[in-house]
């Protein structure tokens, strides 16, 4: 195990991968001061996230996100998390996503008008930006993008800090006057600032403008008559900021990047863009997800001794990873797994809990239709104008933290849909 050392969770992507061609789909490990079940198949998968879901909590990695998302549905424990999700499923019903898809438009058409063909700008970068403007808009009814930009700023320390808070003592950094540490508090008195004053400002108001912010305000648990404090909010704020703007942001992103890789599934883009084909799209959303998932390790933590479906034993206080980075290149369930073919999806699914990019069972990310509408929106926005083309000799990593992010920047050119169409023709690279 001495390879997983200082910071097992920096190596976890190439360990998991390596461990998993040596013992297959379910293995056990450990280190000093944890124990670890990797579990690849999609029958244990759901036995832990369905059928003994009772017997797991979120894992320490989750948990650790509690020092900027507060108790949030992503971090907390029931039955606080299944009281909030019925608070906040509202904000995520069919006539809700339709407005925020009104605003969504408006912000990727923007984004569209601004690009400058030809000229080069980090794509990542690009889409933080503008994610964070939808995400602000449809939280908040307004574009608070300047002010919510702390909101990115801290999520981003937070990510860089995540691996340390794993390993033994590492919860003592927050406490200490490190560099980054100071940073990050100052990041969060900022975003507390922000999030507190929008609320008191929208209480005074009292009116639904068509936001989530107004919505949970006005929210009360019909089974208990629970209405979330002001603090509540606050969490439930900033853990739809991070899943609607952080992982959307990623997703997008690593689209583009394939897209760019791939000439013909970017022109025949275009054309379905063009054409209002958004079956075409969707399948691209889908092949993009199996390929580089936002959220690629998914941990649980159970309490007690548990017996897994296949007859596993799990000591209590086991964390179990599972890993949709691995699960969806797994060639069985998905042959040729390494190639990009939005295609597969074309009259197929992937077979149940094999195909995990929004998680699974009761714990499911509540914003999933969110994210796909808008990925849909903004893909869609590009394509009809433009082709995004990366210069063939910058290499782009990945870089696997709290979600799965490029580890640098991500340079690409617009080019105008028929220009990049006559280099496609030509087999040459498209340029400006």
């Amino acid at each position: 195990m001495r390879r997983l050392f200082p910071v097992p969770f920096r190596k976890f992507t190439p360990f998991l991968f390596e461990m998993s061609g040596y013992y297959g789909n379910l293995f056990a490990f450990a280190v000093p001061w944890r124990r670890y079940i990797y579990i690849n198949e999609p029958a244990l998968i759901k036995d832990v996230f369905v059928t003994q879901q009772q017997a797991f909590t979120k894992s320490l990695g989750a948990r650790s996100l509690r020092f900027l998302l507060g108790q949030g549905l992503l971090t907390s424990e029931e039955p606080q998390h299944r009281q909030m999700r019925r608070i906040v499923q509202p904000a995520f019903h069919r006539e809700r996503i339709a407005r925020y898809g009104e605003m969504m438009e408006s912000a990727a058409g923007d984004f569209v008008e601004r690009l400058l063909p030809g000229a080069e700008f980090d794509v990542h970068a690009a889409m933080t930006a503008l994610t964070l403007r939808i995400a602000s808009t449809t939280l908040f009814g307004r574009d608070e993008s300047a002010s919510t930009q702390k909101v990115s700023d801290a999520l981003r320390l937070m990510m860089e800090e995540f691996p340390h808070v794993l390993v033994p003592l590492g919860h003592l950094r927050q406490r200490l006057p490190l560099p980054s540490t100071k940073r990050f508090h100052q990041a969060r008195a900022e975003l507390d600032a922000i999030i507190y004053g929008l609320i008191a400002r929208r209480r005074s108001d009292g009116r639904d403008v068509g936001d989530a912010l107004s919505m949970l305000l006005a929210a009360r648990d019909a089974d208990t008559g629970y209405r979330p404090s002001d603090e509540r909010i606050r969490d439930e704020v900033m853990t739809l900021f991070m899943a609607g703007h952080e992982t959307t942001a990623n997703l997008l992103t690593w689209t583009f990047y394939l897209l760019s890789q791939h000439p013909e599934a970017d022109a025949r883009l275009g054309t379905a863009a063009a054409a209002g084909d958004g079956d075409y799209v969707t399948r691209v959303i889908k092949e993009s997800l199996r390929l580089y998932p936002p959220a690629w390790l998914i941990g649980r933590e159970n309490q007690r001794a548990v017996t897994l479906v296949d007859g596993t034993a799990v000591a209590p206080k086991t964390t179990l990873l599972f890993a949709p980075l691995l699960l969806h290149r797994r060639a069985d369930f998905f042959p040729e797994p390494q190639r990009f073919d939005p295609d597969r999806w074309l009259n197929w699914e992937a077979p149940p809990f094999a195909f995990l990019p929004f998680g699974g069972g009761a714990r499911r990310c509540i914003g999933d239709e969110f994210a796909l509408r808008e990925a849909q929106i903004v893909l869609t926005a590009v394509a009809r104008k433009y082709s995004l083309v990366k210069d063939p000799s910058v290499e782009v990593g990945t870089a696997p933290l709290v979600t799965l992010r490029p580890a640098g920047p991500v340079p690409m050119r617009a080019v105008a849909r028929s220009v990049a169409s006559a280099g496609y023709a030509s087999g040459q690279p498209a340029t400006a």
